[in-house]
């Protein structure tokens, strides 16, 4: 059972990293002279990159839900993973495993919210570019804190 809660306790921190880092870094969309997030975007001239503002034709709900939702991903998920040792040591069993995986259910559907909005709502009108790793670190992050939430939901019944 200790092999379980360690690959568990793996998981949560893989998907954490990837939560951030989809949230954090560069290249939620690209081509071969700009480099854009949700929070600005960088142009490519003489040599070096340049930080500039996101265009205006951008939606501003859009883009202020699309990073809420990312933030508060990060945010639900570091709080599951102390919440999941935490409950290691002071709920018994049935009880054991239940919030961690509320908390990674939030954090699976808030950066769902994030990803979909920005497929949705932006570049859909662009010819040239494609969807950068962080875009696809917000997917498969989605999909890691799913896996997270059900095993914790699984879990809840076991003894550790």
């Amino acid at each position: 059972m200790l092999i379980l809660l360690a690959a568990i306790f793996a998981l949560h921190i893989v998907a954490i990293i990837l939560l951030l880092v989809a949230t954090i870094d560069n290249a939620w969309w690209m081509t071969d002279h700009i480099s854009t997030d949700v929070w600005a975007r960088w142009i490519y001239q003489n040599g070096a990159w340049n930080y500039t503002d996101l265009p205006d034709h951008y939606p501003e709900e859009y883009l202020q839900a699309v990073q809420a939702s990312s933030v508060l991903a990060c945010i639900f998920s570091i709080l599951g993973i102390f919440v999941f040792v935490a409950q290691l040591f002071t709920l018994s069993k049935g009880q054991r495993f239940t919030i961690s995986g509320i908390f990674q259910l939030l954090a699976c559907l808030c950066i769902m919210i994030a990803a979909s909005i920005y497929t949705d709502r932006f570049h859909i009108n662009e010819n040239f570019g494609w969807y950068g790793h962080c875009y696809i670190l917000a997917w498969i992050s989605f999909v890691l804190t799913l896996i997270s939430a059900i095993t914790y939901f699984v879990l809840r019944k076991k003894t550790a």
